[in-house]
């Protein structure tokens, strides 16, 4: 494309972002479940660090990684069936 060649013509009925109304507008995206949860592990093993550093309890590392997964495979699979659910019953443009 030279330098020398007219802009495309705009057309009435595309589909760019600048030709959407209000009401049509994309959602601010929410935060994401994965994002969520592993932010929670990370507190939760900073939050069991401190009280087995102040010595308030003795922890077995096996098992408090055992619940981690546990709880965090859980979190996830809640977290993805709520969101696929959320998802099924927003509107759909599609065709079918």
């Amino acid at each position: 494309m030279s330098s020398s060649d007219p802009a495309p013509d705009y057309t009435p009925g595309s589909t760019t972002a600048a030709n959407r109304s209000g009401a049509e507008a994309p959602q601010q995206p929410s935060a994401r479940v994965g994002t969520i949860v592993w932010g929670l592990i990370v507190l939760a093993l900073a939050a069991i660090f401190i009280i087995a550093q102040l010595g308030i309890v003795v922890l077995n590392g096996t098992y408090v990684v055992i619940g981690l997964m546990i709880g965090a495979g859980a979190a996830l699979v809640v977290g993805g069936l709520l969101s696929a659910r959320k998802r099924d019953n927003e509107r759909t443009t599609r065709k079918s």
